[in-house]
């Protein structure tokens, strides 16, 4: 094939999703067939269209790029029977044929396991993107065509996103929240009927603690925590959003709310009263939300979160 027939084809199997590995011949110590530059693409089911050498290296190639395709991940082969010790990183196979030439290849692979869907309207989710393209991590458009899904939605239809998500056969689903906002929307969720074998797919907060506040530090962290679910890696604590250090702490520990401020009783996270998510009138008194899952929480026992206002030391400040 023509290189730019692999380039058609390469376009093909990624408009069907299908994955695949790119294997280019990178260095090449004679005799041997194969030429550097040289490239063929290898499908899952070992498929093989294009050259990289001759029968004496398409097996091994056929075998390593398939091992590629399923992990995930980049590898350097060699095929050679030079005795010299292989450097680190160097996958190294024997070289089946007598004439004893050597051929280093570059095998890239396309897979599903590397794909993310990243939900939400936000800086956070903008900068989600960004650090993906930049790791090469492959992105999907909606929940059900990825291996995980990244929420960052951060108040703004996060019950509907995390519903359409675990719903999804995505194998891993992420959220940027606080630990206690999660668990009220695990709680919905369980409401709408989501069982606990789709409810363990989530993981929120969606990396490590690591103090972030900003949109950017906010996205490099839960990036973390997407990069160890697409390798398999066990999930660490999450991170925190930028209100997660009040959210994390009771109520009676919450200091006063700042002027224009509302700490909303269901996650004690502060909410700006003249930009608010929602606002919900109850007894005379106006309750202000930071999202869906939390004005939900509230209308399905208002009483218990309004005696929970009216208890905590911060309450609104104005």
């Amino acid at each position: 094939m023509t290189s730019q027939e692999l380039l058609q084809l390469a376009q093909a199997l990624s408009e069907r999703d299908e994955p695949y590995a790119m294997v280019t011949v990178v260095r090449v110590a004679p005799p041997s067939s194969a030429y550097v530059g040289a490239q063929a693409i290898v499908r899952a089911d070992g498929a093989l269209s294009g050259w990289v050498g001759g029968g004496c290296a398409k097996e091994v190639v056929i075998a390593a790029a398939r091992e590629s395709i399923d992990s995930g991940e980049s590898k350097l082969l060699r095929i050679t029977n030079d005795g010299a010790i292989a450097d680190e990183g160097v996958e190294r196979h024997a070289m089946a044929c007598a004439s004893n030439g050597t051929i280093e290849l570059f095998i890239q692979p396309y897979s599903t396991r590397l794909s993310l869907c990243v939900v939400g309207d936000t800086p956070a989710a903008d900068d989600a993107r960004y650090f993906a393209r930049r790791l090469g991590i492959r992105l999907v458009d909606a929940p059900g065509m990825a291996a995980v899904v990244l929420i960052a939605t951060q108040g703004s239809g996060d019950a509907e996103a995390l519903e359409s998500a675990l719903a999804s056969p995505a194998r891993h689903v992420l959220m940027i929240a606080s630990a206690r906002k999660a668990e009220k929307l695990r709680e919905l969720m369980r409401t709408r009927g989501i069982d606990e074998a789709r409810l363990a797919r989530l993981q929120a907060p969606a990396g490590p603690d690591a103090g972030a506040k900003t949109p950017g530090e906010i996205a490099l962290v839960a990036m973390t925590g997407v990069l160890a679910a697409l390798r398999g890696r066990a999930a660490s604590d999450g991170v925190r959003d930028d209100a997660a250090s009040v959210a994390a702490a009771p109520a009676s520990a919450q200091s006063a709310a700042a002027p224009g401020t509302f700490i909303n009783p269901v996650c004690g996270m502060a909410v700006s009263t003249v930009t608010p998510m929602h606002v919900e009138t109850y007894e005379g008194e106006k309750y202000y939300f930071c999202c869906d899952g939390c004005l939900a929480t509230f209308r399905g026992n208002p009483a218990k979160y309004a005696l929970i206002h009216r208890n905590s030391p911060s309450r609104i400040a104005s």
